[in-house]
């Protein structure tokens, strides 16, 4: 990002009274819409908040608005499956904004078992005047009524409304991991550990299984999907990672069930480099389409890889996240941090990445310039205005002022959850229950 950063942090336990973190204020997802003028988070206490970016002002024709809390509704309550004597946590998992069809905005949000359909409208009139009700919505007597008038519009304060559309239930055995929108604005999928359905927005009672990778006996299990994303522009293309660190790209024009994928990308794996946590470090979570629709970012526990879809035998680009903890695998498994699911994302113009680290580090590669920096999401640089200054981490030897040793990194603070704005240089990083706004008021490029 620039060296000007304007940066906003929003603390998502503002609902409640309290200056400790519960488990339940902890963000579990953040998403911009196809504008970048709504961002909507979800947390592990099953609530979703939208904000909502303030225009720009006559005062101040070039300053860019902020996000201000635009709605807060309760998503998902937690559950109890009662045959198979299971909670189902109220946890949004993810969150998908649907393209804008008129004044409303929807989206899709969903636990580990229940994708529902939400619509957002704005409210600024109401209807007066009615025949047969009074002014507190009661029906007249009749026979009061002796004369006819014509209801009228007036203005009222703005009102968000939210209500459920929709409810997606029963359509998975496992816990889903993904939502994804197709370009058709039509259907979506959504994916678990095991299976991936296809689902039309206006049909709720039944869904088409396109993936099955369960096998007939479950001890001959060897991976599980991850994540799963739609192509951005051809409607029947979507990817699938596994826990394996491979992914599949499946076409459904082949066949009704795309078992059999089209594409295979997987990188032989360094016998030099092979270890105990080998297969669990290369175990991908989470996969990102560009926005051409040329190339496809992975996420592993180490590493970002960005690959080209004509290329399946290894990826364009790789690039190392925080290479200073393969000496410390041993005691992130121990707590099983080794685990930990982070996320990536790129800038509007595929030319940057972004993905999150430990002690609420973010990292951005520029894929042009090879140049990388680590930014931290902290309580000091959340003040208007301020400068975010580069991280550094170092391993044994001298030590600049600034640096931070590995042996010093807090493990309980991880940056698992980020955003971009669809155009423009701004960010949004999840750290706990804190939603930090970052924007670059300088340049359109990372410096």
């Amino acid at each position: 990002m620039g060296e000007d950063v304007d940066t906003r942090k929003i603390n998502h336990s503002f609902l409640r009274d309290h200056n400790y973190v519960t488990e339940a204020d902890i963000i579990s997802t953040v998403e911009f819409n196809h504008t970048g003028d709504l961002l909507a988070t979800g947390d592990k206490g099953g609530r979703v908040v939208i904000f909502q970016r303030e225009p720009e002002t006559k005062n101040e024709p070039y300053s860019q608005g902020e996000y201000n809390v635009y709605s807060t509704f309760q998503s998902h309550e937690p559950e109890f499956d009662y045959l198979k004597s299971l909670e189902i946590e109220e946890k949004i998992n993810k969150i998908k904004w649907l393209p804008q069809q008129n004044a409303a905005h929807s989206l899709l949000s969903t636990n580990d078992k229940t994708i529902k359909l939400w619509k957002i409208s704005e409210r600024d009139k109401r209807p007066e005047g009615y025949n047969l009700k009074d002014e507190e919505g009661r029906l007249k007597d009749l026979c009061t009524v002796t004369s006819l008038q014509v209801p009228v519009l007036k203005p009222m304060d703005l009102m968000v409304e939210v209500s459920p559309r929709r409810i997606f239930s029963n359509g998975h055995t496992y816990h889903v991991n993904s939502i994804s929108v197709n370009s058709d604005c039509e259907t979506y999928m959504s994916a678990d550990d095991l299976r991936i359905n296809l689902w039309h927005l206006a049909i709720t009672d039944r869904s088409f299984n396109i993936v099955d990778i369960k096998p007939a006996n479950m001890e001959d299990l060897t991976e599980v999907i991850t994540a799963a994303e739609f192509h951005p522009h051809h409607c029947n293309l979507f990817v699938y990672s596994s826990s394996k660190g491979s992914l599949r790209l499946c076409d459904m024009r082949a066949s009704a069930l795309c078992d059999k994928h089209c594409k295979l990308y997987e990188e032989p794996e360094d016998p030099s480099n092979r270890s105990f946590f080998s297969e669990i470090i290369s175990s991908v979570s989470d996969v990102k389409f560009s926005h051409s629709g040329r190339y496809m970012l992975t996420r592993d526990y180490l590493t970002v890889k960005v690959w080209d879809l004509n290329m399946e035998t290894k990826p364009l680009e790789t690039y190392q996240v925080h290479d200073y903890l393969r000496s410390k695998l041993c005691s992130l498994y121990e707590n099983d941090c080794i685990f930990d699911k982070f996320e990536c994302a790129w800038n509007g113009s595929d030319s940057v990445i972004m993905t999150g680290a430990y002690n609420n580090f973010f990292r951005m590669f520029d894929r042009n310039t090879k140049r990388d920096v680590t930014l931290e999401a902290s309580r000091e640089s959340s003040k208007p205005r301020a400068i975010l200054k580069p991280r550094r981490v170092c391993v044994g030897g001298k030590r600049r002022k600034d640096d931070i040793s590995v042996d010093s990194l807090d493990f309980t603070k991880k940056i698992l959850h980020t955003a971009w704005h669809p155009t423009e240089n701004i960010i949004a990083i999840a750290a706990t229950n804190n939603l930090y706004i970052f924007q670059d008021k300088v340049n359109s490029e990372m410096q």
